[in-house]
């Protein structure tokens, strides 16, 4: 039987060409294909950014409580007792742990006395040591009257240590020069009868000195607010009860 042989011509099997209709779909698709990658590198640069401030804010936060403590020697008690410089340095902390001691119970006796909070606004009042009272009290405005005449007032609440001088029931309010000023009126002798107001200070005033009053007021929807000329304002029942409690020569305390 004799042998076929195959021959093969070497030709390569014909490779379809694209026709023009679908040179057109190619090129209409390019642009939008460029629209997408860039929309999509823009989108990658903001996300991963994003992602790794999400990771250092969320994640390493609770990655830290789950590490491992780390352990601290505890020094020997007894060595560290017989230290030089160990033992001066108790020593000094007891002394101002004593002086500091002294302070306090200088400012804070066993007496009764009254702490005003001209920031906030609040009073605080206090015997053997302990807080009996508290509530909204009004403090200097801090505003500033002045004449034609250059002669001005600070409204402000004096700050710092003071002490009860008087104590008045029923007071009478006697109008100093600025109130006159203040409401654009000539100011009248000095015991002239327009200086005298019934009424306007509450039932009670507690004096600490250079004019300044603890008293009542008529304008009760003020308090908690700076509204004063520089006295210090109360409701009608606190300061029954600070009338009551404070003594002449309780101390008071603004700051």
């Amino acid at each position: 039987m004799k042998n076929k042989k195959i021959i093969h011509d070497g030709a390569q099997p014909a490779i379809e060409q694209p026709t023009g209709e679908a040179n057109r779909i190619n090129n209409e698709r390019k642009p939008f294909l460029k629209v997408v990658r860039i929309l999509f590198i823009i989108i990658c640069s903001i996300l991963v950014p994003l992602s790794l401030i999400l990771f250092i804010l969320l994640v390493v936060p609770v990655l830290k409580e789950f590490a491992p403590l780390q352990k601290t020697e505890i020094a020997n008690i007894k060595d560290l007792k017989k230290d030089q410089n160990y033992k001066k340095q108790i020593g000094l902390l007891t002394k101002d742990i004593q002086r500091l001691s002294l302070k306090v119970n200088a400012y804070t006796s066993g007496q009764s006395y009254i702490v005003v909070n001209t920031t906030e606004n609040r009073f605080y009042l206090y015997t053997n040591k302990k807080l009996v009272r508290e509530g909204f009290c009004s403090s200097g405005s801090y505003t500033m009257l002045q004449t034609s005449g250059n002669k001005k007032w600070v409204f402000k609440t004096p700050k710092g240590k003071y002490w009860i001088r008087g104590k008045t029931t029923n007071p009478v309010w006697k109008r100093p020069d600025w109130s006159f000023v203040e409401e654009g009126s000539p100011i009248p002798p000095k015991d002239d009868f327009s200086r005298y107001e019934y009424g306007v200070l509450g039932d009670y005033a507690l004096a600490i000195g250079d004019g300044y009053l603890i008293h009542g007021t008529i304008y009760k929807r003020f308090l908690g607010m700076p509204v004063t000329h520089g006295c210090v304002r109360l409701n009608d029942e606190d300061l029954k009860v600070i009338f009551n409690t404070l003594n002449i020569g309780s101390k008071v305390y603004i700051f």
